[in-house]
């Protein structure tokens, strides 16, 4: 285990999101993000739920896929997605801006009303420790670009994912999600 994940895995909120889930191993729900709102967007509060959680960029030829997650929050939210944004500046810097620039484009320009996170890195040694924790289980489906999409499923694990070329909205996403909202806890997402 690295030390970010034993770090993680020392939190009080950590080993609550496995006691309540009765994993014996980390899950997604050991991590949150810093929101762009201000609070916290923990995943714990989201265990036994399916959620996709996005790399965006706000000066990126993919960013009009924001259109596409808010279609897939509108689409799927009600039946328990949840989708967490994460702006990163890790690509191509095309997310130089602060909260304020993030803000209008992913609310104002694309509408966007799923949760937000604060601008983060999600590649290399310095990633948030939530992309640490997913690169170190799906070390081939790492983000090369901007948009890149994990779903966790309602196991807390990594069940597919998309890289930036998927649009949201493509069959193979929403077959995913509508596969992953299906399962029961019990059953693994491989």
């Amino acid at each position: 285990m690295t030390a970010a994940l034993a770090t993680i895995a020392g939190t009080a909120s950590g080993r609550r999101a496995w006691a309540e889930t009765g994993m014996s191993r980390i899950a997604a729900y050991a991590f949150s993000f810093p929101g762009l709102a201000g609070g916290d967007i923990r995943l714990a509060d989201y265990a036994a739920h399916p959620i996709l959680i996005v790399n965006t960029a706000s000066l990126c030829g993919f960013t009009p896929q924001y259109g596409g997650l808010q279609e897939l929050w509108t689409e799927f939210h009600e039946r328990g997605l949840m989708i967490v944004g994460v702006p990163s500046n890790d690509f191509g810097n095309q997310e130089p801006g602060g909260a304020n620039e993030i803000a209008d484009t992913a609310q104002r320009q694309y509408g966007v009303t799923f949760p937000i996170a604060t601008k983060a890195i999600v590649k290399g040694p310095n990633a948030h420790p939530f992309y640490g924790w997913a690169a170190e289980a799906r070390p081939k489906d790492v983000p090369r670009w901007n948009f890149h999409k994990y779903l966790i499923g309602r196991d807390g694990y990594i069940a597919d994912v998309f890289p930036e070329s998927v649009a949201p909205t493509d069959t193979r996403v929403k077959t995913a999600i509508a596969r992953a909202l299906s399962k029961n806890v019990s059953e693994r997402s491989g």
